[in-house]
């Protein structure tokens, strides 16, 4: 018998807030915290801006200075992304949760690139490679920040490292809901992290022709703008605990939403393009929708986009949910959020998904900012520039990630 799976805590840092009550409030008043990088010299290099974690000090999230030294930045968000979000919870680890039936399912699409680009720079001085860290490995590996939250919170159930690119952390929440639908776990540890925005990952995706050229931070990322030219790499990490509903109503949890549906499919297309036609993206946004029990008699429905901000994802995106959903693709209530807290990669997903639950469990449909040129193929309600009072009672998020990786979850107002 299939288990019902609940939303009962959440954690995020981002460049519009370090917890969900600040990056809540700053994305329904259409904050950008998009803005110009101080953090590193960015003189020579073809893209000056960024959306940095800021502000943020890993001892306030039960952190102590050896193991801050120790661990990459990716896992030092990723930490306290999950420090907030069991707090929020109430799950202590052999008080009111077994330490087996506590799951931590924490991607990264990148890992550690800080430590991968300071010991390959120490490798490049010296090839005898004596410099480099006897810890470069155990801290550069994509699967580190769920290891340590697990050993943080004592979770001994499963601890996966999924990464799929921009789709990492959606992809965590589905196989995260499906373990505890089919009884693998009674709560999971769920999100991603990254901290991709360095010298050489501004490199790297600007000579892919990937992001934008525009100099002014606050109007740098234009998701279905007619004159968007390409996203704007950010930092950060979002957690969210999911757990069985019996679970949590015997232990008296407060309960944000309840998580209904998950599908995944794959472009089989191209490295960096999406299917152009939107179809294989469709398929995923149906199946989350079919499981979810989707009724456009009754549902009013938000789109947490993926919404990039570049030429070729916009327009398949809304090929896709015109496919997926036929003309009520026009009555559902969309936007990106990453116009205010950019591409946060392996991060994103979690942190729209945590975007998504606050939109049903306030009733309000946060904007896509800047949206003052519509792109004519761009034609459905993109929630532009204000967020929008109404009474949602289904959300969707979806994450499309280079490689084809596409992820999209549910979640209904309970």
């Amino acid at each position: 018998m299939s288990k019902r799976v609940v939303v009962t805590g959440m954690g995020v840092l981002s460049c519009v807030g370090n917890d969900v009550p600040t990056f809540w409030n700053n994305l329904i008043n259409g904050v950008c915290g998009i803005d110009e990088i101080v953090e590193f010299p960015t003189d020579l290099l073809p893209v000056k801006i960024g959306g940095k974690v800021r502000n943020f000090n890993p001892e306030d999230y039960g952190m102590d200075k050896p193991f801050i030294r120790k661990q990459d930045t990716f896992t030092i968000f990723a930490m306290a992304s999950a420090w907030q979000a069991m707090k929020d919870s109430g799950l202590v680890s052999g008080e009111n949760i077994d330490p087996g039936r506590l799951a931590t399912y924490v991607g990264s699409g990148i890992g550690g690139f800080e430590t991968i680009q300071r010991e390959v720079s120490k490798m490049i001085d010296d090839p005898s490679g004596k410099w480099v860290s006897p810890n470069f490995v155990p801290t550069m590996i994509s699967n580190m920040a769920g290891g340590q939250i697990a050993m943080k919170f004592n979770a001994q159930g499963s601890c996966i490292d999924i990464v799929t690119a921009c789709a990492t952390s959606t992809h965590s929440l589905g196989e995260a809901f499906r373990a505890i639908k089919h009884g693998y776990a009674d709560a999971v540890i769920a999100g991603g992290s990254d901290n991709a925005t360095i010298p050489v990952g501004i490199a790297g995706f600007a000579n892919a022709r990937a992001l934008t050229k525009e100099v002014n931070p606050k109007r740098a990322c234009l998701p279905f703008n007619a004159d968007r030219g390409g996203f704007v790499m950010a930092d950060g990490s979002a957690v969210l605990i999911l757990e069985e509903y019996e679970h949590a109503k015997a232990r008296g949890a407060k309960i944000y939403a309840e998580m209904v549906g998950y599908s995944s499919t794959c472009d089989a297309y191209h490295a960096t393009a999406p299917r152009p036609d939107g179809s294989t993206q469709a398929a995923c946004i149906k199946g989350a929708l079919e499981e979810a029990g989707f009724d456009p008699e009754k549902d009013n429905v938000y789109i947490n986009a993926h919404g990039t901000g570049t030429h070729l994802n916009d327009v398949a995106e809304t090929k896709a949910y015109k496919l997926a959903m036929g003309d009520f693709a026009y009555k559902c209530h969309i936007s990106s959020t990453k116009s205010m807290h950019g591409h946060m990669f392996g991060a994103t997903g979690a942190a729209e998904a945590i975007a998504t639950v606050m939109a049903l469990h306030e009733g309000i449909v946060p904007p896509t900012i800047n949206l003052d040129t519509p792109d004519p193929e761009c034609d459905l309600d993109y929630t532009p520039n204000r967020a929008v009072k109404t009474d949602v009672n289904l959300g969707l998020s979806d994450s499309f990630g280079f490689g084809g990786h596409n992820a999209c979850v549910a979640f209904r107002k309970i």
